[in-house]
């Protein structure tokens, strides 16, 4: 009988339509051949358009309920032989990924330890804090809204102080506290919705909040492969503003841009706390999104994610002609990352919200954007007669812009085009 090849790349509850995309791209290059499966968390419930289980290029959908080691040893038992790599890219599925690691022994995974750390920002800051906690703000749980508890954060972290979920993405219910009434308020309003945006977005951990140190600097990101041994490869940094940054009373990530115009010794020094956050999370095989703020010349880590950040598979594509989503399948076969020394042009991403909560009337100057220059690509995710809401009480963006260009001055002069065209009305 005919040896099985192992061809199959798995990836658990959700398969993105880019990471086909990614795949195929470098079959052609490479010449080699692959068959990508999705492993589906029956128990879930979820839609195909959810999963991508419906996504054109898809070779192999193995459905099994997550909440049964036997249901889960069953479905991949026929593919053990077969599988040659597998990942997760969506946040809100890492409980699935750690589920299913024992099931895959001899495949190169990150330890379920190590995700249960990156996935969980207060066990992530405890790590830190024994391995150098040099690399991180301070931080506290908060455990209910009383006052004698308010006061206590007060006390270990210091106003203003940042109020987040220990496990959501995307900025989702992450508010800024200057003073104790906006502590008071922040914290009542958390724990009244956390329990609804966790179930939203798929998240099945215990719901936490915890208050960590507001820090003055600019922020940036860095997403890295890791390997078995513990090799870190830096791909470029990215800028990242907030809404905050430019005054809005939330934390949404605005704006992306890459490359940097930081100094090679900046980027060093940046990469180096990367590194050093790495491996006390004790991460390998495995991709990580770390992000990073830059307060005077020190770095300091917000947080580090096992997985693939947001829009950078389009950002290092424009930018660098990465392709980040095979480097990700790559490192975890144990084969080296594809990252160019040389960036030749300049990108960004702009993820928009309405300056006001409410029923969405008219969005206005779309057409005029797509003119620009440095225009790729627009992602619509609201239309009219949506509800707009901010991030910080569980909301989605309006859209999500992709510009691009050879010059980095074209680039900033059409991000401030778009900033002085687009008008979101709100009722």
């Amino acid at each position: 009988m005919a040896k099985k090849k192992k061809n199959i790349i798995a990836y658990v509850s959700k398969v993105p339509s880019e990471a086909i995309a990614d795949i195929r791209a470098y079959e052609k290059a490479s010449g080699e051949r692959y068959r990508i499966m999705l492993i589906e968390n029956s128990s879930r419930k979820l839609t195909s358009r959810q999963t991508g289980a419906g996504l054109a290029g898809l070779d192999l959908v193995v459905s099994a309920d997550f909440t049964s080691d036997s249901a889960l040893q069953e479905a991949l038992a026929p593919y053990q032989d077969q599988l040659c790599a597998i990942t997760s890219r969506a946040e809100s599925f890492l409980a699935d990924f750690i589920k299913i690691i024992p099931f895959v022994p001899y495949l190169q995974t990150p330890t379920p330890e190590s995700l249960r750390w990156a996935s969980d920002k207060r066990l992530m800051r405890r790590h830190f804090r024994v391995a150098d906690s040099t690399i991180s703000p301070k931080y506290s749980l908060i455990k209910n809204a009383t006052e004698e508890e308010l006061e206590r954060v007060i006390e270990s972290v210091g106003l203003p102080m940042i109020v987040k979920p220990t496990n959501l993405a995307q900025s989702l219910l992450i508010n800024v506290c200057h003073h104790r009434d906006e502590l008071r308020k922040a914290v009542k309003s958390t724990f009244k919705n956390i329990e609804k945006v966790y179930k939203e977005n798929g998240r099945i951990e215990q719901p936490r909040i915890i208050a960590e140190e507001y820090m003055e600097g600019l922020q940036y990101s860095i997403d890295a492969y890791v390997s078995a041994r513990g090799k870190v490869i830096c791909c470029p940094l990215v800028r990242q503003k907030t809404g905050h940054d430019i005054g809005r009373d939330d934390f949404f990530g605005y704006l992306q841009s890459t490359p940097t115009g930081l100094s090679s010794a900046t980027v060093k020094k940046a990469e180096d706390v990367v590194r050093r956050g790495v491996h006390a999370l004790g991460l390998r095989n495995t991709t990580v999104h770390v992000e990073l703020m830059r307060i005077d010349n020190t770095w300091k880590i917000i947080e580090i994610g096992a997985r693939i950040g947001g829009f950078r598979p389009q950002l290092h594509k424009l930018s660098c002609g990465i392709n980040h989503g095979m480097n990700d399948v790559l490192v975890r076969m144990g084969k080296q990352p594809i990252v160019p020394r040389r960036c030749r042009r300049f990108a960004a991403a702009m993820k928009y919200y309405a300056k006001e909560e409410g029923e969405i009337v008219s969005i206005l100057g779309v057409k005029k954007v797509e003119k620009l220059s440095s225009f790729h690509h627009i992602e619509m995710r609201k239309k009219r007669g949506d509800r707009s809401v901010f991030a910080k009480n569980g909301g989605g963006a309006v859209f999500v812009l992709y510009l691009v260009n050879d010059s980095r001055s074209e680039l900033l002069a059409d991000i401030r085009r778009v900033e002085q065209t687009i008008e979101v009305n709100v009722a």
